[in-house]
């Protein structure tokens, strides 16, 4: 789905599951359609800036944001209204 056709809902969804430390990019691209390089352009234009700093800081190299890296023995939580992995 390209980001041009996502509800103000959808990007709420998305901005919230990218917080979320568990969730991953993989994820987030199932649901919705949207590549990890999307989720950082959504990030960037629909936060303030200093918001969106913090959350590079906190996501850049995070092994739990990509599923290829995480550990097996990562546990997560799959919410009711999440699709997909």
């Amino acid at each position: 789905m390209p980001t041009a056709t996502l509800t103000p809902e959808d990007i709420d969804r998305i901005i919230q599951m990218a917080w979320e430390d568990r969730t991953a990019f993989d994820t987030i691209k199932v649901q919705f359609g949207v590549t990890e390089a999307q989720v950082i352009k959504l990030m960037r234009k629909h936060m303030k800036r200093s918001s969106f700093t913090m959350w590079r800081e906190r996501v850049t190299g995070r092994k739990t944001k990509h599923l290829a890296l995480r550990s097996d023995d990562v546990m997560r939580f799959k919410s009711s209204d999440q699709k997909g992995l």
